[in-house]
C-alpha cells in the first residue's frame, strides 16, 4: 500500500490539532509503543528476548548475534555502510537503528514486513544475515540448551517454537525506546529545553518542506492506530527530483526500493520514510549508507526531495534542531547467557 503526502497534509493536521490532540503533527514519545494483543509485553518475556538478542547461536556459524549489527551501545546500529552477515556476505542495505522501531507501521527499508514479529522471523533466516537454513534449525539450536527450555516453559507455558522465539525477541525490541530528548521536553512545555538556534532550525525544517514526510512521534509519518493501521506503510519517492549530482555521486537510484518486493512500477524508488529520532547517532545515512555526515544528508535531502539548494547557515540550524531529537539511550548490560 502506497501513501505519499506533502505539506498540505501536515497543515491539515496542524489545523485539526487544535481540536483533536491525537492528531498533532509533532508529539513527544509515548511511554510505550503499540503492543499487539497476541504478544502481550511482560518483564519475563523482555528478559528472555534480551538473552536471545545477544546470543550468537542464532546465526548459522555462531559468529553473529542481533547485537552485532544493531549494537545497542552504538545507538542500535553499527556505523558501517553495509554490515557483513554471518557468512561474510554484506547486507544489501544499511542497518537501521532498532531504538523506537516499535512505533513504525511497517519494517525494513522497503516495508516488506507488517509486524515486528514478521520482520524478526524473516531476519533470522536471511541468507545474507543470520543464514540459518530453516525455522526447525533455529528451534533446535535453542532447544538444545536446558536453561532455555525451562525459561520458555515459564514464560510461554509451552515448548520452544519459532513463534515463541520471535515473540520474545520482538518483546525485547519493543522495550528499546529513547524518551526524554530535549525535543520531547520542549513539546511537553519546557520551552527552554532546546536552544534558540534549534527553534530556528525547526522553523526552517517546516518551511523547507521536510515536515511533509517527517512528522509525528518518530518524525517518520503516522504511528499505528491513528491515520494508519499496523501494516500500512508510509512511503516516499527517493530521489523525488532525479538527475542531480547528489543522485549520481551517492548512487541513490541504483536500488529500486519497494519495487523489488511488489514489482509494481509505481513502487520504483519508493521507500519507507526513515525515523529521525537519534539521527545524529546513526550515521552513515540513507538506504545505502552513502552519506557520512548529518549536514551533508540535510543538503542532499533538500535537493533530491524538494528541489532546493540550502545555504549553509540553514543547514547548520536544521542540524542543531535534529540533534535535539536524541533521547536517553538506555543502559543495556550484556546478559549472562545460558549454556549446556
Amino acid at each position: 500500500m502506497r501513501h505519499t503526502f506533502y505539506i498540505p497534509f501536515v497543515l491539515i493536521f496542524m489545523a485539526i490539532s487544535s481540536i483533536v490532540h491525537a492528531f498533532e503533527p509533532f508529539q513527544p514519545l509515548p511511554s510505550m509503543p503499540p503492543i499487539p494483543d497476541d504478544n502481550p509485553l511482560t518483564a519475563s518475556k523482555i528478559s528472555l528476548g534480551k538473552m536471545l538478542f545477544f546470543d550468537r547461536r542464532l546465526s548459522v556459524n555462531g559468529s553473529l548475534s542481533c547485537n552485532s549489527c544493531h549494537d545497542l551501545s552504538r545507538a542500535g546500529s553499527d556505523y558501517r555502510v553495509l554490515s557483513p552477515g554471518a557468512t561474510g556476505h554484506s547486507n544489501q542495505r544499511s542497518t537501521p537503528t532498532l531504538y523506537n522501531v516499535a512505533y513504525q507501521t511497517v519494517f525494513y527499508w522497503d516495508g516488506r514486513a507488517s509486524t515486528l514479529e514478521e520482520a524478526i522471523a524473516s531476519h533470522l533466516l536471511d541468507r545474507t544475515i543470520m543464514s540459518i537454513p530453516t525455522t526447525t534449525d533455529v528451534v533446535n539450536v535453542i532447544n538444545k540448551v536446558p536453561a532455555y527450555r525451562k525459561l520458555f516453559s515459564e514464560v510461554f507455558q509451552s515448548s520452544i517454537s519459532y513463534d515463541t522465539i520471535t515473540a520474545a525477541l520482538a518483546s525485547f525490541v519493543r522495550s528499546l525506546t529513547t524518551p526524554n530528548s530535549p525535543w520531547d521536553n520542549y513539546l511537553n512545555g519546557n520551552k527552554s529545553a532546546i536552544s534558540k538556534q534549534a527553534r530556528i532550525g525547526f522553523k526552517t525544517f517546516i518551511e523547507t518542506g521536510c515536515a511533509s514526510c517527517h512528522f509525528w512521534v518518530n518524525l517518520s509519518g503516522p504511528v499505528p492506530g491513528l491515520a494508519f493501521q499496523q501494516g500500512e506503510g508510509f512511503y516516499e519517492l527517493f530521489p523525488n527530483y532525479p538527475g542531480t549530482d547528489y543522485e549520481r555521486r551517492y548512487l541513490l537510484s541504483d536500488d529500486l526500493g519497494r519495487y523489488a518486493i511488489t514489482k509494481d512500477p509505481t513502487d520504483r524508488r519508493m521507500w519507507r520514510v526513515p525515523v529521525l529520532r537519534n539521527i545524529e547517532l546513526t550515521a552513515p545515512y540513507f538506504h545505502n549508507g552513502s552519506v557520512a555526515t548529518l549536514e551533508e544528508a540535510i543538503k542532499v535531502m533538500a535537493k533530491v526531495q524538494l528541489g532546493k539548494d540550502m545555504v549553509q547557515p540553514d543547514v547548520d540550524d536544521v542540524a542543531v534542531f535534529l540533534r535535539t531529537l536524541t533521547g536517553k539511550i538506555p543502559d543495556i548490560t550484556v546478559p549472562q547467557l545460558p549454556y549446556m
